[in-house]
């Protein structure tokens, strides 16, 4: 049993809401970005996907990586909100008033936000 969960474990890379969490963070994104070089990592760190947080030791083995599917797949996967504790409280029937109401707030603006960014019609 010992061997089965260590190899399920060894490859084992950061969660969807940590990485969430660093695309939100600028400060941690330009951690990520900043080629100082770390004797520790991979190509000295300078070759890192932010997506799936691994680091690769040439620019080669790094766009290899991304034309690959478990890449596009992690990509995809990102695209979705991770849930929420409110989400987790709604579903529990706990403050169902709040999440609904935060949540149209939300879904409003991402549509105003989509109006705004329509393009021009050609006026004639």
């Amino acid at each position: 049993m010992g061997s089965i969960r260590r190899s399920k474990t060894k490859r084992m890379t950061r969660g969807l809401d940590q990485i969430h969490a660093d695309l939100r963070s600028s400060k941690r994104l330009a951690q990520l970005r900043a080629l100082v070089p770390n004797e520790d990592k991979p190509g000295l760190g300078q070759f890192h996907c932010v997506e799936c947080a691994k680091y690769f030791e040439s620019e080669w083995n790094m766009t290899q990586h991304t034309r690959g599917k478990n890449h596009k797949r992690r990509v995809r996967m990102l695209l979705e909100e991770p849930y929420s504790q409110k989400e987790a409280d709604a579903a529990a029937g706990l403050g169902t008033t709040s999440f609904y109401e935060a949540l149209e707030a939300r879904k409003e603006a991402e549509r105003v936000a989509k109006e705004s960014v329509k393009p021009m019609e050609d006026v004639e």
